[in-house]
C-alpha cells in the first residue's frame, strides 16, 4: 500500500466509528492495493472528496503539531490531488 494512503487509513479510522463516508473511504482503501496517490483520489466520488476536504486539514495540522512532517507532507500530497 502507498505510504500517504497508508497513514490516510489510520487516520480514518477514529471517524469510521460516527461516519458512513469514512467507512466507505476506508472499505475502499482495504480492498484495494493503492500503489499510488492518484489512484486512489480516483476512486472517490464527490461526497468523498467533500469529507476528506473537511478532515484532512486536521490530520495535516495533528502530524505538523507532534512533529511528524514527512506524515504532514504525505497527507498533504492526497489533499492537494482531490482538487
Amino acid at each position: 500500500m502507498n505510504q500517504p494512503v497508508g497513514y490516510l487509513k489510520e487516520f480514518l479510522s477514529n471517524y469510521t466509528d460516527r461516519s458512513d463516508v469514512a467507512q466507505e473511504i476506508y472499505s475502499i482503501i482495504r480492498e484495494k492495493d493503492f500503489t499510488t496517490e492518484s489512484s486512489f483520489v480516483r476512486e472517490l466520488n464527490e461526497q468523498h472528496i467533500s469529507f476528506l476536504d473537511q478532515i484532512l486539514s486536521d490530520a495535516i495540522s495533528y502530524a505538523k503539531n507532534e512533529q511528524d512532517e514527512e506524515r504532514a507532507n504525505q497527507l498533504n500530497e492526497i489533499y492537494e490531488l482531490l482538487f
